[in-house]
């Protein structure tokens, strides 16, 4: 099944921006009703998390006062349509066994579709972290046709040619990047680089508990820099049970580093220090004369002796 091919045209993101911001204006003027049964999910879905007390809520409000802002659809063949966004609402309706749901027709290619469906979930209020990361890398790629790793070495490169100021030859496509960062309105991409990109590689429960929203992603970042596995899940529910505060958090880390330090520091030379210590006091012995001294000598006897003893 396959949407139907819209006319070529150049896609300019604004354009689509634009378009869907008016859209979201005129809801209540295009929108229909459809059955529920004839709309199908996209295969690629821009949203992974669901917040099921959250869509419980909904759930109540729809029962309550029905679907107030129709889904966005795009028509198939045989008669179906697929759902460009609005993908909770479409859930609540399919829990409660809906029959018919309001939406809003729009003939989108593939592009198009995606990137409505992508900026659509970036406005929600209730985006969490994760899901704000993650949905911007989505846009960039679709945006500049790349994928996702290649979306994550340009804003490297980016990154590393603002940082060198004997280097401020930009890639070609800053200029898209900084355009979409712009329209989006919500950081710069310098920050989205240095706040945000790095938490896609937080450890999974720190991962979970963003997505939850049970932590900021400051604190989460925090806790990540604990290298111990324990210790870290540990801290992360310490965290979310008192509502530690950033600085409080960063005191318990500073806390299991110095127990760490002095845990190591107490456990004496490794066998591996031993020869090196071995070997640098050979490398001394043949170049110092104390050899000669007789009130030193003794003393190296004893000490030599020791060793052959312990050897």
């Amino acid at each position: 099944m396959t949407a139907k091919k819209k006319t070529s045209e150049t896609f300019q993101f604004g354009g689509v921006l634009d378009a869907f911001v008016s859209q979201s204006e005129n809801k209540t003027k295009d929108s229909s009703s459809l059955p529920l049964e004839t709309i199908v999910l996209p295969k690629n879905q821009p949203r992974r998390y669901f917040d099921h007390q959250g869509l419980e809520k909904l759930k109540h409000s729809i029962e309550q006062y029905g679907i107030l802002e129709p889904l966005i659809v795009r028509p198939l063949e045989d008669n179906k349509y697929e759902l460009v966004a609005g993908e909770r609402r479409y859930r609540a309706a399919t829990e409660l066994k809906l029959v018919e749901v309001p939406v809003v027709v729009r003939d989108l290619s593939d592009k198009e579709a995606i990137q409505v469906a992508l900026i659509e979930n970036l406005q929600r209020e209730d985006l969490n972290p994760i899901e704000e990361t993650a949905g911007i890398l989505n846009l960039l790629s679709v945006e500049l046709d790349l994928s996702i790793d290649k979306v994550k070495s340009l804003l490297s490169q980016m990154k590393h040619a603002a940082d060198d100021s004997g280097h401020n030859v930009m890639p070609k496509e800053s200029n898209v990047v900084e355009q979409i960062f712009t329209s989006l309105g919500k950081m710069t991409w310098e920050s989205y680089v240095k706040n945000r990109l790095t938490l896609l590689n937080l450890p999974k429960e720190l991962l979970q508990a963003l997505e939850k929203g049970s932590i900021e992603y400051t604190k989460a970042k925090a806790i990540a820099s604990i290298k111990d596995e324990k210790q870290q899940k540990s801290l992360l529910k310490e965290a979310t049970a008192q509502n530690l505060s950033l600085s409080q958090i960063k005191e318990r880390i500073a806390q299991l580093k110095s127990s760490e330090a002095k845990g190591n520091s107490s456990k004496g030379d490794s066998p591996k220090t031993y020869a090196s210590r071995m070997k640098e006091i050979y490398t001394k012995t043949k170049k110092i004369k104390s050899w000669d001294n007789p009130d030193k000598q003794k003393e190296f006897e004893a000490l030599l002796e020791k060793l052959e003893k312990l050897l």
